[in-house]
């Protein structure tokens, strides 16, 4: 089986609520009992994606189990300018960042006096800029060891070197120009070369910015929605506190009935290009997480690697087409669960069974 976990990076400068938000992630965290792919380590938080389907599915197949999507936040120690030369806890952080799928800046809109801003003023475009240089200075160092290291290659005359050297050459001019990699266009074989240095400002990324949308936070989100940055506004401290909250309390205190935190949880997969398929029966009801326009066989891949390479068919239906038929049996009966081969797309939210050659 593939550890198919989606992980995400929180970093910050100090004092910005990235630890408030940790900490009320690892309120939610999941048993991880049923996760044994999944590292617990003291900074990371692993969460299960709210998904209606799941518990739908399991109620219809009287599953014994429920295995819900999870995501591992991974909680990196605050970044201080400098960081790329080593500055605070500089490189471990960075090379921690290297692990993860995505990004998310946690930048600080709100106006506490109590807790001190080590940048004096607040302004969340400045903090990600600082931020996007460390990264940019860190990608800068590893591809210049890399150009370095390829010019023999590349002086004997072999084609993958001349190759790379040229997308590497691109890359370190956009890294000196300031530009961020993953916002410049790189065709599928040059993000495939790129893929292979993780480099930070390759990784899609999420701005959150903390606090409230008033007069005085405005303008900036006006800069942020101008720049089509991702980005969304939560109050973390008021989600801490509200983190053990079910839907009912939520509604009477006032609070959206999702969580900041799921919202958080479902940009990023949207972020990722992810969809969830589902498999359903007496034992276990699952959502699986792959990338979207993934084919039937990457969908088996997902659940066991034999079953990607054996693969003969997948039979599919839509979950809610399964519900409104009441079951497989009587699916079966009208009609509505396909036969799919090997080029089939996989659809959020298909109920998949796949059919495989393996032992």
């Amino acid at each position: 089986m593939k550890n198919s976990s989606l992980s995400i990076g929180i970093v910050g400068l100090p004092n910005v609520g990235k630890s408030t938000l940790f900490q009320s992630i690892t309120k939610k965290q999941v048993d991880c009992a049923n996760y044994p792919f999944c590292t617990i380590e003291p900074n990371v938080g692993v969460v299960a994606v709210p998904d209606k389907r799941v518990s739908a599915l399991a109620e219809l197949t009287n599953s014994a189990e429920k295995i819900y999507a999870v995501v591992e936040f991974f909680d990196i120690a605050g970044l201080v300018e400098g960081a790329h030369k080593g500055e605070g806890l500089g490189n471990q952080f960075l090379s921690h960042i290297r692990e993860t799928d995505a990004i998310i800046y946690v930048l600080r809109i709100f106006f506490h006096q109590s807790i001190i801003n080590t940048q004096n003023t607040i302004d969340p475009v400045r903090d990600k800029e600082i931020l996007d240089t460390e990264l940019t200075l860190k990608d800068m160092e590893t591809v210049d060891k890399r150009i370095s290291g390829l010019q023999r290659e590349v002086k004997a005359g072999s084609k993958e070197a001349i190759k790379e050297m040229a997308v590497l050459r691109r890359a370190q001019k956009y890294l000196q120009e300031g530009n961020i990699l993953a916002e410049q266009d790189w065709d599928k074989e040059e993000h495939k070369i790129l893929k292979n240095y993780q480099l930070l400002t390759m990784k899609p990324r999420l701005y959150l910015l903390n606090g409230e949308k008033d007069q005085k936070t405005m303008p900036f989100i006006e800069i942020f929605k101008k720049n089509g940055w991702p980005f969304m506004i939560a109050d973390i401290l008021a989600e801490f506190e509200a983190a053990d909250f079910s839907p009912e309390e939520r509604k009477t205190f006032g609070l959206p009935i999702d969580s900041q935190l799921d919202i958080l949880i479902k940009a990023s997969y949207k972020l990722l290009d992810l969809i969830t398929f589902l498999t359903t029966g007496a034992d276990e009801t699952r959502a699986w997480t792959i990338k979207k326009g993934e084919r039937a066989p990457q969908a088996g891949g997902a659940i066991h690697t034999d079953f990607e390479k054996n693969f003969i068919r997948a039979e599919v239906i839509n979950w809610q087409d399964l519900i409104s038929a009441g079951g497989f049996a009587q699916a079966k009966e009208k009609g509505l669960i396909r036969t799919e081969g090997k080029e089939y797309i996989i659809q959020d939210g298909d109920v998949v069974e796949i059919k495989h050659g393996a032992n």
